[in-house]
């Protein structure tokens, strides 16, 4: 946790972009409005938009009212919209960092020395705001600032590495805030409590008696906008290397020694290091990638991803991606954790199902195919829930099992959602760094997938294509380890 005032502004650029549209301004707009933002707080929007202030606030309570709907309250927003002020400029332009400079030392601000710069833009913009704000005076002997940067970190490790120096040129590493919106997600968080507060769970929680682990992210929307940088990155990139990875590790961590964000961390790079490599000669036996052709979702005609708009029409960059991952420590030694991940899917939904090994025997069935193992499926997205299914007698004269399900679900009727951004931003402003990523577990997640990325360079054409709005290709179904191994597609 931070010593000392929280920061006195905070800076967003790309403050017009989707990123801050929709996740930054209403959660920070929630955070007002739930009296978490401290009074002192400035908020700076930096954008390329020849706007004055006037015109921003119009923006922003468009912004408000769309995102927050019921939630949006005229009181609250005329007291957050005070917080704010607006400097127009593009990202490669020094001159508007000397403008930004004057609009934070303005004395009716005070003396600043602690500022987050919040980096809401491309990852390929990062080092022209870090270099240019340092060229505007800004550097690591100026108070705590602190920097959050987005996902991906690099598109490579080599990339990573170059991206941290030029980072920790200008920040130490204590004020540099990864982000990773997923880690903030109320399940995620729950996981923690779930096997480390609970004697009924952690016992069980290993190879004598888990089968195998299953991470789905899937998405039923396509790209979006987002094509500019989709094409260049693609699903391992955008998704597996980080989100789904990160959910590994906390899936398959030990205890840490406390709650402290070093010891989290610490027990994360743990399973990173721990994670077998993958032999060049045998990424496509633990590996698949796939890219959407046309077809429906929701009822509705959608194109393929070569006919989305600004994608190239000879584009081998994946949109769906499935790996197969051992982590050979004492714990897990054995089982095999299967991650996968894809857009214009059959659906929406995020999952972490623990399917558990058959009873050593079969008292109530003749063959092992014909009982269903016991599952516990942690729900990230739509709905947040826990589940544990397990077998009962079926009512009725004979011995017959049925799997019934138990609700472990933690958030009551009257308890609503919590957005993951409103979590992490208020850490940030708290200088709680404990869900968000340190470079060893960036590094250490780059040399995890870095054989499949190199691999796949060597066989660009070598893409398999699955009909949107279904769950992906069946050849995908190599991955797994048994024949009675089977994706989850509910929860």
């Amino acid at each position: 946790m931070q010593t000392g005032p929280g920061p006195c502004h905070f800076v967003i650029f790309g403050a017009t972009g989707h990123l801050a549209t929709t996740k930054l301004l209403p959660a920070l707009y929630q955070l007002d409005a739930a009296g978490r933002l401290g009074e002192d707080l400035r908020l700076v929007a930096f954008a390329r938009r020849d706007w004055r202030l006037e015109d921003w606030l119009q923006h922003l309570e468009l912004v408000l009212q769309q995102h927050t709907g019921p939630g949006f309250d005229r009181a609250i927003y005329e007291r957050f919209a005070r917080r704010f002020d607006f400097v127009e400029g593009d990202l490669r332009e020094p001159e508007a960092y000397r403008r930004l400079m004057d609009e934070l030392g303005k004395p009716r601000m005070g003396a600043c020395e602690n500022i987050v710069f919040y980096l809401a833009v491309r990852p390929a913009d990062f080092m022209d705001v870090v270099d240019n704000l340092n060229r505007a005076g800004i550097n690591r002997k100026h108070g705590r600032h602190r920097i959050v940067v987005e996902k991906p970190f690099g598109e490579d490790i080599e990339s990573a590495r170059l991206l941290n120096t030029q980072l920790h040129k200008y920040f130490d590493e204590e004020q540099v805030y990864r982000i990773d919106h997923y880690l903030g997600k109320e399940t995620v968080q729950n996981l923690f409590v779930f096997r480390f507060a609970n004697t009924l769970i952690e016992p069980v929680w290993n190879r004598n008696f888990i089968d195998h682990v299953q991470i789905t992210v899937a998405e039923e929307g396509g790209i979006g906008r987002r094509a500019g940088y989709y094409d260049r990155a693609g699903a391992l990139r955008d998704m597996l290397q980080n989100h789904l990875m990160q959910l590994l590790t906390v899936v398959a961590m030990e205890p840490p020694a406390s709650l402290d964000a070093d010891a989290l961390r610490d027990e994360k790079v743990k399973v990173l290091r721990s994670i077998r490599p993958i032999p060049v000669d045998a990424v496509n036996g633990h590996a698949f990638r796939a890219q959407y052709a046309a077809g429906t979702v929701g009822g509705r005609e959608v194109p393929g991803y070569r006919d989305e708009s600004d994608v190239r029409r000879e584009s081998t960059t994946e949109t769906f991606v499935a790996a197969k991952f051992y982590v050979d420590n004492w714990r897990w030694r054995g089982v095999p954790f299967y991650l996968r991940t894809g857009k214009r899917l059959a659906r929406s939904m995020s999952l972490i199902g623990i399917r558990f090994r058959h009873p050593p025997q079969l008292l109530f069935h003749d063959a092992c195919d014909r009982i269903d193992p016991n599952w516990i499926l942690l729900s990230i997205q739509p709905a947040e829930c826990m589940h544990i299914e397990l077998h009962a007698k079926r009512p009725g004269l004979e011995i017959d099992t049925r799997v019934v399900r138990l609700n472990a679900s933690y958030r009551h009727e009257t308890e609503g959602p919590m957005e993951a951004y409103k979590t992490l931003l208020l850490d940030v402003i708290e200088g709680d760094r404990s869900l968000f990523i340190r470079f060893d577990e960036v590094e250490w997640a780059w040399r995890v997938v870095d054989p499949i990325v190199r691999q796949w360079a060597r066989e660009p054409l070598l893409v398999h294509t699955y009909p949107a709005g279904t769950w992906g290709p069946e050849e995908a179904n190599r991955l797994f380890d048994r024949e009675d191994h089977a994706w989850r597609n509910d929860a």
